[in-house]
């Protein structure tokens, strides 16, 4: 099991008050919220210099922490979004028409990973919830890939959570849920 830095209680409370995060995913750092806090997504947009247009990734642990996010998915094919190869896997899937512009961007679509990294996964647990997760850098620069990175980048503009990324070598895949064509790779 993962050890937090701050209590479960205190990251649930700081996101809900619009805090900003950072913490370890699959490939680099994230930056993340809670992706009901639009005060808080249009911050990590303002904050990365990210056009809204461009959209944000939502991770989870598990099916049920999108599912008010995306259209429904048959509990059948709900097993396809696990992430366990060797590379983690975006999902571009359809969005409920109630998920707002700053997380969907110009897209009808949602970018959503179940994310199988340790950090992450016990993190969305904690919190209960899905969250943002967009790479921790500014538009346009390399992700950051350390807890020292993310302190020189952001300062205390975002709580920085002590971890380890993971070991794959790229960005996540980003793949169409309704034909499997690859947007990134």
């Amino acid at each position: 099991m993962q050890r937090f830095a701050y209590s479960s209680r205190t990251i649930a409370a700081h996101l809900k008050r619009g805090g900003l995060i950072a913490y370890p995913t699959e490939f680099c750092y994230g930056l993340g919220c809670d992706p009901n806090n639009q005060r808080a997504v249009q911050s990590i947009l303002k904050l990365k210099q990210r056009p809204q247009h461009k959209g944000l990734i939502l991770i989870a642990s598990h099916y049920h922490q999108v599912a008010r996010y995306v259209q429904e998915v048959p509990l059948t094919e709900q097993g396809k979004l696990q992430n366990t190869s060797t590379q983690a896997v975006t999902y571009l899937m359809p969005a409920r028409p109630c998920v707002p512009r700053c997380l969907r961007g110009a897209q009808d679509t949602l970018a959503v990973r179940l994310t199988a990294h340790p950090f992450a996964k016990q993190l969305c647990l904690r919190a209960n919830s899905a969250l943002v997760s967009t790479s921790a850098n500014f538009s346009g620069q390399r992700p950051a890939r350390s807890y020292a990175a993310c302190q020189r980048l952001f300062g205390d503009k975002v709580w920085v959570l002590r971890g380890r990324v993971g070991k794959y070598k790229q960005a996540s895949t980003i793949r169409s849920w309704t034909n499997g064509k690859i947007v990134r790779n």
